[in-house]
């Protein structure tokens, strides 16, 4: 026996704040991103809407097997020559553990800075999992 209680795996989703469980996910999540995700590793889905919240573009990035996500020039030439006006981010958690990391947070500040400047708005980033997603609007983290 001892003094400390064991450290166990990850907590219940349901449990952290900003949490959707994939039966309450909307129709953007469930049929225009969740089918985008691999299991087996990270992939960045970005999704631009212009001012009447129509789809103007889409972009994947797979990360791989990097820590940083990494947005790049082109990547953000592509995405916002359209008249574009709102973003939304997403990725994938292999792991099953939807809090994100501090590089997470770090990329979601940066790309939402970045987009202010340019009078374009980033909605949310989402972090998926098997079990639903993290909203870091909802988490009040945007």
């Amino acid at each position: 026996m001892t003094k400390f209680e064991p450290v166990g795996g990850a907590p219940d989703p349901a449990e952290t704040a900003g949490f959707t469980a994939r039966a309450d996910e909307d129709e953007v999540a469930r049929q225009l991103l969740r089918p985008c995700f691999a299991r087996d590793r990270e992939i960045l889905l970005l999704a631009a809407f212009d001012a009447f919240e129509r789809l103007a573009a889409f972009e994947r990035i797979d990360e791989g097997a990097t820590a940083r996500c990494a947005i790049t020039p082109p990547r953000w030439h592509n995405l916002l020559g359209r008249g574009v006006r709102h973003v939304l981010m997403a990725h994938n958690h292999p792991s099953a553990d939807p809090r994100p990391s501090r590089a997470d947070i770090d990329c979601t500040r940066e790309a939402a800075a970045f987009l202010a400047v340019l009078d374009v708005d980033l909605v949310d980033h989402l972090i998926f999992v098997e079990s639903g997603h993290f909203s870091f609007r909802r988490a009040q983290l945007l």
